[in-house]
Order: C-alpha cells, then sequence, then structure tokens
C-alpha cells in the first residue's frame, strides 16, 4: 500500500520560475502556472527519488469529479499522473486537453 506524506511547500517551479504558493488543503505537487512537476517522489510526499528530472505535461484525462494530469518524465521517461489543484491555470488545462485530440 502507498503511503502519503503531506508536504505542502511553497517553491519556485523550475520551467517558468513563478513562485508556487502552498495549497492549504493537500499537497502540492506541481506549479499552477504551467502545469509542470519534478520527478522527486516514489510513492507521494516521501521525496526519495533520485531522477529529479520535470515532469512535463503532456495530456489530460477526467478522474471521478475532477482531472488528472498525465506528465513524462523529460530525464527517464516515466509516465505520472497528478490531480489537478483548485488554482491550476485553466487556460493551460485547456491547451493539454486539445493537444493530442
Amino acid at each position: 500500500m502507498k503511503k502519503f506524506n503531506m508536504i505542502d511547500n511553497e517553491f519556485i517551479c523550475e520551467h517558468c520560475n513563478q513562485k508556487v504558493s502552498k495549497l492549504n488543503y493537500t499537497a502540492r505537487d506541481h506549479c499552477n502556472h504551467c502545469l509542470y512537476s519534478k520527478h522527486v517522489d516514489i510513492n507521494p510526499g516521501d521525496r526519495a527519488n533520485t531522477c529529479h528530472g520535470l515532469l512535463v505535461p503532456i495530456d489530460i484525462e477526467k478522474f471521478k469529479d475532477t482531472y488528472k494530469i498525465i506528465y513524462k518524465c523529460d530525464k527517464c521517461g516515466i509516465i505520472h499522473k497528478n490531480i489537478m489543484a483548485i488554482d491550476d491555470d485553466m487556460d493551460e488545462i485547456i491547451k493539454l486537453s486539445t493537444n493530442n485530440k
């Protein structure tokens, strides 16, 4: 069973250089401006992955009453998914939803 470590820190996005604030309802796992993430976890919030590549948003999929952002790591190529956050840039979400269709 996966363990979830609640890490909700603000950070500077390594892709767009924007300041990303805490989410304050769950762990922040991607930039709400450009949607990029960083490949740092093996299990959510453990920061145990040594890859540290950028997770590039490549697509989006419906998940329950929200969406998951689908990522591809620019270093190791792994596909990863994160649930979108309530403050994600909807223009970026819409771009993702039409990119590969």
